[in-house]
């Protein structure tokens, strides 16, 4: 997800009803949408992996042939990454480092079960509960919503 990328979905309600699911979408997700016209301006929460924080540009709802199209273009960006996993993560590297070298500097071999410990609590801590949410699932959530049904919050 970078400033400038276009996320783009087709949806079969007229502009009146996307714009009205677009607006349901974004308070269950916890995101702000500002209605102005046949668009609006958005503030959307995101996460992407061991990054956090918000995209915010405008969204508009374009009409077509086979009823309409949501655009939303990022303007804005501001991310951090969250230092707690990053923490982590490095502990279960070097628990891993230390798993694989003890064969070379055998006075390590007490602490090689601690490492391989330290290295697969990273991976069930952190890695294994990686995970992504940003436009296109919004804009996924948007659809279901104009078609009547709602997928859960991210």
């Amino acid at each position: 997800m970078h400033e400038g990328d276009e996320h783009e979905i087709d949806v079969n309600r007229p502009p009146e009803e996307a714009l009205s699911a677009v607006g349901r979408a974004a308070e269950a997700w916890g995101a702000e949408f500002q209605r102005d016209g046949q668009g609006g301006h958005l503030r959307l929460p995101i996460v992407s992996g061991l990054r956090r924080g918000l995209l915010s540009g405008p969204l508009t709802v374009e009409e077509t042939p086979k009823g309409s199209r949501v655009v939303f273009r990022p303007e804005e960006s501001m991310q951090y990454v969250q230092t707690a996993p990053v923490v982590i993560l490095l502990l279960a590297c070097a628990g891993a480092v230390l798993t694989v070298i003890w064969p070379f500097f055998p006075k390590l071999l007490p602490l090689a079960p601690f490492g391989a410990v330290t290295a697969l609590g990273g991976w069930f801590l952190v890695i294994s509960r990686l995970r992504s949410s940003g436009p296109q699932e919004l804009l996924a959530m948007v659809a279901a919503e104009a078609e009547g049904g709602t997928k859960g919050n991210p």
